[in-house]
């Protein structure tokens, strides 16, 4: 099995972390008896070897034991090896970051491109042993090889044929629905000979005994030949979802160590039904922008009398809502009434997808509001290390904007340690929590000046007093520019914070303070702020003047800053049409913006906007916001509008990714379209 394992120059090879020597270790790891053993070799192997995809000329050394590795079937865990395999000889695209990019890697070990290549070429040599394991007696094996076989096989025809012949002779109910996504996944891949596949699922969709099956068989269809599913979908979907949970039992899973690994936190993050978690993401992804088809089967999920498949059916909704715009009251609303449940890891699930709705979750107020009050461990996370954060519960009522998180959020305020992210989370409540100011104010002013986490102590603060405007609160924050810290790294971000909240506050009296700011590294914001409290344009147009002439880093935040000067600011008109043939498109855009605030005339900036809108998603709020703040927006600019309220899809999602404020974005963008409409 490791013939000729030490005759390789491990010591000239390197991975992740620096020189490849202890790589047969971690191969011979992977054949221990021992379990420990096993997964920990696995961690590394992850870890080091193929850290976060990359293929190093060590992993590429790796790939022949790791076959003869699965080819040995009196060894356990072999699954998880050729789970291994196929990301190694998937990864064929470039990374989004390189090695000395990320955390404890070594910089000087970053994988070479033409790598990726050599690694598919290399998997693709030994996908014989694959089709050996079709049959092999270990079912999880049975169950990793579909995917690895149609992924690389260089015959596809012959992998068509093992496929439907397994299905027939296959005992095992875990392994049968592996089979039906390497049937679907192999339509996908060849689909110039793709209906031997197709009609195979399409029986096995409404023939099969087993629900679990026949589910699979749809999703796979969804993905490949949506033609092919049955008119009524949602309700044969929650049929075989309750029928088959009414068959469900606890799956016979081999014996797992309990390890410090990160391969084994991840274990026990899966959840409970993860074959049903499985079942049901392949087909809301099939359906992708058949909304209403997956809120009627979301809706029927969550009132499943199985706890299992209400959990996976919150899980599910969270990525429906990040990409998708629709009406969601009444999931919303579903989602709220597993607050009441039993089962933790439900209740767990919901708050934690209702956290990041802000104000949808709003259906689901009432029942947050009775978990915050019965359940005190919802209100707050306290961590072994660092200061405690506020629990999902509070921090999804109170981006509700709902009153009934005002006296808890008080109650913490007045407690010796304030979570982290209170106030990042007042300031998401806006003005209704007015009534928290002068407990704001107050732990602002016990802050200490001396303390090495001044900054995060502070800005969460400072945050909500300027979204509250609490002209009260100067003193206190007038006290931090008379205590800032030497690190440059701490010092700029908090006097950037406690420019912009003085500017809030609208006072006089912090003129002179911000006058002193006009000297620091954060002139321009608090040129900004003053320009806002006092209303003096020749005060601070030289200084915006010259940063928006000398480039970058601040020459954005000039242009955004002349913008709210509005016709005051005609003088710096040059330097910001000049902005407008900037090579970077976060530049373009707010001098455009700043020149529409100035003159009001679109002609000049609507090209710039256009450009922008399609190339970086991101500006798309910036610019409505921009259009549509004084009145509806200029008639050239309406087709921009009503065709992004015309996408089914959240522009952040078409953009790739997601954030926790992704949503939040995309309704403000909405909002901002629909107000520049207004009355058209």
């Amino acid at each position: 099995m490791f013939t000729g394992i030490d005759e390789v120059d491990w010591a000239s090879m390197r991975h992740a972390y620096g020189s490849a020597e202890d790589v047969p270790e971690l191969l011979r790891g992977l054949a221990s008896p021992r379990a420990e053993e096993r997964e920990r070799a696995l961690d590394g192997m992850y870890g080091a070897v193929h850290h976060q995809g990359d293929v190093y000329d060590s992993t590429l050394a790796c790939i022949p034991f790791l076959f003869a590795l699965i080819a040995r079937g009196d060894l356990k865990d072999r699954a998880e090896v050729v789970e291994l395999l196929v990301s190694i000889g998937g990864g064929d695209q470039e990374p989004a970051a390189s090695p000395g990019e990320r955390e404890g890697a070594d910089p000087d070990d970053r994988p070479v491109h033409g790598n990726y290549a050599m690694a598919r070429t290399a998997v693709r040599a030994g996908a014989a042993v694959f089709a050996a394991l079709v049959e092999d007696g270990d079912p999880e094996v049975r169950r990793a090889v579909p995917t690895a076989l149609v992924r690389f096989a260089d015959d596809p025809a012959r992998v068509l044929g093992l496929l439907r012949g397994r299905i027939g002779e296959e005992a095992d109910a875990r392994v049968r629905p592996a089979l039906t996504e390497g049937l679907g996944l192999f339509a996908r891949l060849y689909p110039g000979i793709a209906s031997p596949a197709v009609a195979c699922l399409a029986e096995l969709s409404t023939s099969a005994d087993d629900p679990g099956l026949r589910l699979a068989a749809l999703g796979q269809l969804a993905g490949c030949a949506p033609e092919r599913l049955p008119a009524d979908l949602v309700p044969t979907v929650i049929a075989l979802l309750r029928s088959r949970s009414e068959r469900l039992r606890a799956p016979d899973e081999p014996e797992r160590p309990h390890t410090d690994t990160l391969i084994g936190h991840l274990r026990r993050l899966r959840p409970a039904d993860e074959e049903g978690s499985q079942l049901l993401r392949t087909l809301h992804n099939g359906l992708g922008g058949r909304v209403g088809d997956r809120i009627a089967l979301l809706s029927g999920q969550l009132t499943s009398p199985g706890t299992a498949d209400r959990c996976n059916a919150v899980w599910m909704s969270a990525g429906l809502f990040r990409e998708w715009r629709a009406s969601y009251a009444e999931p919303v609303a579903l989602i709220g009434e597993q607050l009441g449940a039993d089962d933790e890891r439900l209740r767990d699930a919901a708050v934690s997808v209702l956290e990041d709705l802000f104000t949808l979750a709003a259906p689901a107020a009432d029942q947050l509001a009775a978990l915050v009050q019965t359940r005190p461990e919802y209100r707050v996370r306290h961590w072994e290390h660092g200061a405690p954060a506020l629990g999902g519960a509070l921090k999804a009522l109170a981006r509700t904007r709902d009153p009934r998180a005002i006296p808890v959020l008080a109650q913490l305020l007045e407690q010796p340690a304030v979570p982290k992210d209170l106030g990042y989370v007042i300031a998401d409540m806006g003005p209704g929590a007015a009534f928290l100011a002068p407990l704001l104010r107050a732990r602002l002013a016990e802050v200490p000046l001396g303390s090495p986490d001044l900054y995060d102590r502070a800005a969460p603060l400072l945050l909500a007093l300027a979204t509250l405007e609490d002209g009260a609160a100067l003193p206190a924050v007038l006290r931090l520019t008379h205590g800032m810290p030497d690190d440059p790294r701490t010092r700029g971000p908090l006097l950037e914070a406690v420019a912009r909240t003085l500017g809030a506050l609208g006072s006089p009296e912090a003129i002179p303070a911000l006058r002193e700011l006009l000297d620091s590294e954060c002139a321009v914001t608090a040129a900004a702020a003053l320009w806002s409290v006092e209303g003096d344009a020749e005060a601070v147009l030289p200084l915006l003047g010259r940063e928006l002439a000398v480039g970058r880093p601040h020459r954005r935040c000039a242009a955004e800053a002349l913008g709210r000067l509005g016709p005051g600011a005609r003088s710096a008109l040059p330097g910001l049409r000049r902005l407008l043939d900037s090579d970077d498109v976060w530049e373009r855009t707010a001098g455009a913006c700043a020149v529409w605030r100035i003159t009001g005339e679109p002609d000049p900036v609507l090209p710039v906007f256009r450009a922008a809108w399609k190339q970086r998603v991101h500006t798309r709020g910036t610019i409505a916001g921009c259009l549509t703040e004084s009145g509806p927006a200029p008639a050239p600019a309406h087709d921009l509008l009503r065709t992004e309220l015309a996408q089914p899809r959240r522009h952040l999602a078409r953009a790739g990714g997601f954030s926790g404020h992704d949503i939040v974005e995309d309704e403000r963008l909405l909002r901002a379209c629909r107000e520049g409409l207004a009355g058209v």
